[in-house]
């Protein structure tokens, strides 16, 4: 089995080592990126199976990294945060970030994150091969793609395990707890305001309004409920 291939975007070369020497004897295949172009032109070249994005690059920052590489790809993609910065961060995870982590972290910690949205990843991909659809929206599990008034909704990997998980679950109450546990996995280190977040991006992406709940209703206080949309 070809080992799975991981581009570390990095600015510092001993903080790139070091991750690159854990991924390596954890059998990845790490690849480095010191700026934002390389980091483009790797992902473009080498079609990494995962990206670790640190924000603070020099000239190009690793958010305009983000953009461009979303533009082209859904790889899954863990950014890295210095610690206090919350809006940065926020701002990842709204561009469709699977996971964080907040430096200075711990090697072992980076892997475990690693592994765990690969893993998430695959289960995603190489799930039953099944289909739901109501009017106005269908969600192909098999395909890993969402279609909505016929139109294709462009879902990152773990916006579509999200809302695969709540359509599997209609009118059923999740609280924010349960949806990290089942979509994100007992292993994650995210939070509540994670799952606010891609809420909130998969509301955008279905009806094009950030103001309207587009079939995602907030009960406030627990967390949300998906509700089918009727015929008209």
């Amino acid at each position: 089995m070809a080992k799975a291939k991981v581009l570390v975007v990095e600015d510092e070369q001993h903080v790139a080592e070091l991750i690159t020497l854990y991924l390596g004897k954890e059998g990845f295949d790490p690849i480095i990126a010191g700026d934002g172009p390389a980091a483009l032109k790797m992902a473009r070249e080498l079609k990494p199976d995962l990206v670790l994005l640190d924000l603070m690059l020099p000239g190009m920052d690793g958010l305009q990294v983000f953009r461009e590489l979303r533009k082209e790809s859904r790889v899954p993609v863990i950014i890295a945060t210095a610690r206090g910065e919350e809006v940065d961060r926020v701002v990842g995870l709204e561009l469709g970030a699977d996971d964080y982590v907040v430096k200075p972290f711990s090697p072992r910690e980076l892997v475990a994150r690693v592994k765990a949205v690969l893993r998430r990843s695959a289960e995603g991909v190489a799930g039953e091969q099944e289909a739901i659809q109501f009017p106005g929206l269908r969600i192909d599990r098999s395909r890993h793609q969402a279609w909505a008034e016929g139109k294709e909704v462009a879902l990152t990997p773990m916006e579509f395990r999200l809302l695969w998980y709540l359509v599997s679950h209609p009118d059923k109450v999740c609280t924010r707890e349960e949806l990290l546990r089942e979509v994100w996995g007992e292993d994650s280190y995210s939070d509540a305001r994670t799952v606010d977040v891609h809420i909130k991006r998969i509301r955008r992406k279905l009806r094009g309004d950030a103001e309207k709940e587009a079939l995602i209703a907030t009960v406030w206080g627990v967390g949300y409920r998906f509700e089918p949309p009727q015929a008209t």
